[in-house]
């Protein structure tokens, strides 16, 4: 005999795992771990100092 399927919990099976999938695609894409963002931003602080520790100072009265 065939077995008996619940067609309403079939499609949100079906529509959970499309989620899942698009989910999955998404992270790939666009996800980056805090690790990843911590090293990024720590860079760009540290690229500024070192920018800005170079600057000139302009003398106050020429403005």
């Amino acid at each position: 005999m065939a077995e008996i399927v619940n067609l309403r919990l079939a499609r949100k099976r079906l529509a959970r795992a499309a989620s899942e999938k698009a989910a999955e695609q998404n992270r790939a894409l666009h996800g980056r771990t805090r690790v990843e963002k911590q090293r990024d931003r720590a860079a760009a602080e540290k690229a500024a100092a070192h920018v800005e520790g170079h600057r000139r100072e302009r003398p106050e009265d020429q403005t």
